[in-house]
């Protein structure tokens, strides 16, 4: 399989400590907003917008707001500044790009940070209306919520010290501590594929690129896109290897059985592929890689 991403450098911002304001998961839609990058397209905000038939929608409308669950600590897809408390990235821009689309402008938006394991459980009880935040779809997820897209697909891969030599691949896995997020589907397929060796996990992939650099684990994994954010943070300490060995679609998770907001996502993304081209450009994009929007699954 082909790299999805050139290995250039993304331009992301610091970590920080994103990983601490991660856990508190709470905060205004002024507090918790997007911070759209330099060539960021403006999201035209839908008027008098209705959606007959969506209980989601319904919340949101009596609200006033819309609650989005993303992730704080993939730099270039869901980042959480610690200074300014903005969010940037392409799944942050993704999902401004759905609120406008229903109807609510970018300062009604609030986002939450939601780790890995509780998406679903988040998703069952309206803590959030939406979650944006590399959530692959798969059979199994699809019992417990529903998803809109894909919008983007990537592969898992491997992250390692810069001065490993011995993991160039998943075939050197064996007897190797191999770390990833609770509940995510890398962290699934080391336990079912990769026997010989010992998973390892926390509920935030920061956490184990940290422990990566302690030499508690020897690779981190997760999808190619998410590491490649992490090592072009510290290029002199980490590398990522081999080559992408999973397919991981990534779709907009929202309340299972809302299929009149499902079909509006999906004709969103489909009807909007210059938006989403610019959305790219502007974020993922720069790094040099090039690819296209993945066509819509109409389940």
């Amino acid at each position: 399989m082909k790299n999805l991403f050139s290995r250039k450098s993304l331009s992301v911002a610091a970590i920080v400590t994103a990983a601490a304001l991660a856990m508190t998961g709470c905060g205004s839609a002024a507090e918790n907003s997007a911070d759209p990058g330099a060539g960021s397209p403006a999201f035209e905000v839908a008027k008098d917008f209705s959606l007959t038939g969506s209980p989601t929608f319904d919340k949101i409308k009596s609200a006033g707001t819309i609650r989005i669950g993303v992730k704080p600590d993939q730099p270039g897809l869901g980042f959480l500044d610690a200074a300014t408390g903005k969010y940037s990235g392409f799944d942050i821009e993704i999902a401004t790009w759905m609120a406008a689309s229903l109807g609510v402008a970018a300062d009604k938006i609030e986002f939450k940070s939601i780790p890995s394991a509780t998406r679903e459980t988040a998703l069952a009880k309206g803590d959030v209306d939406l979650y944006v935040g590399t959530y692959s779809i798969t059979d199994k997820r699809k019992k417990l919520v529903d998803f809109a897209g894909p919008y983007f697909i990537t592969g898992q891969g491997l992250l390692v010290a810069k001065k490993n030599d011995t993991i160039k691949s998943e075939k050197d896995l064996a007897g190797k501590k191999v770390c990833s997020a609770t509940g995510s589907t890398p962290i699934q397929n080391i336990r079912e594929n990769f026997p010989e060796a010992t998973p390892v996990e926390f509920d935030l992939y920061s956490k184990c690129v940290e422990a990566l650099k302690n030499g508690d684990v020897d690779a981190v994994t997760t999808d190619q896109a998410i590491l490649l954010g992490f090592a072009s943070q510290e290029p002199d300490l980490l590398k990522v290897v081999g080559e992408p060995f999973t397919v991981e679609k990534y779709g907009i998770g929202l309340p299972l059985g809302d299929t009149v907001l499902r079909t509006h996502l999906n004709k969103t993304l489909t009807d909007g592929g210059a938006t989403w081209t610019k959305i790219f450009d502007s974020t993922l994009g720069k790094s040099g890689t090039k690819v296209e929007q993945p066509k819509v699954d109409q389940y």
